[in-house]
């Protein structure tokens, strides 16, 4: 017989690099509905030394990936310990933590979340869920995106589910499936550049407005044979240092004016990705905060209903929808689609650690 009610917590670590994302959840789940309510949270910021790290990773030997893990999941599991001490969290049913992407490469059934190696229970006294993409991709699946299970469980009201983190992701239904696929970069290539001009990131989107667009290398960036692709499809941060920072980088143009045009691609490419161009959309994550950028979505969506969350929502729902996937793989019930990734079948992923 199962629980009722779970209390957890959700972890998440996105390929933007702007922290690590905790979210005390509790779920009541009554007739199969589910129901949340966040009871704390908050966002650690990583040092500069683990920005570092992290973004030079994809060029890291073996032996030093392996270093990293450990180090990784031994700071993890500080900070989620920590997370629980300075909010006096008890009766924790499971921590589920998603980990932090270094390597995603589907096509070679291949994907690395570091921090998820089994110590990480044992730094943090609890239960962990955790490592939810590689069985998926060894069922020949992409591994990604995870969050639409939750979206339909938690946010069936919106037409369309969209998160502008690293990457753009949408989820949706059509035919009784769950579709969802990664749409394109985001704060990946937009933070680039924002750290080239000295600044953690594009506030609002103002350098952005402030460039002029370059219609050729938009042209081209639109022209990137991953948009043409039928899903189930993902992209990694190898599709952002192997392709489009070299092509961006052909352009001999002001920083303001390459980011003036990635943010109207963006734009477009999230437009192109609509099945409809009417209906409630659902946006979250940080480029929700990148007004520029959500006026360039309304212009080529104009008929669409935009609605941005409240902040608990905007900046935490992966991390809840993470805490979700690892309640349901307590309970061994699906968290993962097939319509979604592209695997041989619906599946109940993630490994379980315990104390």
């Amino acid at each position: 017989m199962f629980n009722k009610t779970y209390k957890v917590i959700g972890v998440m670590s996105g390929t933007s690099l702007d922290g690590i994302d905790l979210a005390a959840v509790e779920f009541t789940v009554l007739d199969h509905k589910w129901s949340f309510k966040i009871l704390e949270k908050e966002t650690i910021s990583y040092t500069e030394n683990w920005v570092n790290q992290l973004k030079e990773a994809v060029t890291f030997s073996e032996e030093k990936l392996t270093q990293l893990n450990e180090n990784y999941t031994i700071l993890l599991g500080g900070i989620i310990k920590y997370f629980i001490k300075k909010y006096r969290l008890e009766d924790i049913d499971a921590v589920c933590s998603h980990g932090h992407t270094i390597l995603h490469q589907p096509q070679n059934r291949f994907t690395l979340q570091i921090g998820n190696l089994p110590n990480i229970a044992k730094i943090i006294g609890a239960k962990v869920v955790c490592d939810f993409r590689v069985q998926d991709v060894q069922m020949g699946g992409q591994g990604a995106p995870l969050v639409p299970i939750g979206d339909r469980i938690l946010f069936s009201e919106y037409d369309y589910c969209l998160n502008l983190g690293g990457f753009s992701n949408v989820s949706f239904e059509e035919k009784n499936n769950r579709i969802a696929f990664d749409i394109s970069p985001v704060n990946t290539v937009l933070n680039f550049y924002a750290n080239k001009l000295g600044l953690d990131y594009d506030n609002k989107g103002e350098i952005s407005r402030s460039g002029n667009l370059n219609s050729d290398l938009l042209n081209e960036l639109n022209a990137l044979e991953y948009y043409s692709k039928p899903f189930p499809k993902s992209l990694g941060f190898e599709f952002v240092k192997e392709i489009i920072l070299p092509l961006i980088e052909n352009y001999s143009i002001a920083i303001e004016d390459k980011m003036h045009t990635f943010t109207e691609h963006i734009a477009q490419q999230t437009a192109n990705a609509l099945t409809s161009k009417k209906g409630k959309l659902l946006v979250t994550g940080g480029g929700a905060y990148n007004t520029f950028l959500m006026e360039r979505m309304q212009f080529h969506l104009p008929t669409m209903e935009i609605i941005i969350p409240n902040a608990e929502i905007l900046e935490f729902k992966e991390a809840l929808i993470f805490a979700l996937l690892g309640v349901l793989k307590l309970r061994n019930e699906i968290n993962v689609l097939s319509s979604v990734t592209g695997a041989k079948k619906n599946h109940s992923s993630g490994v379980i650690f315990n104390e």
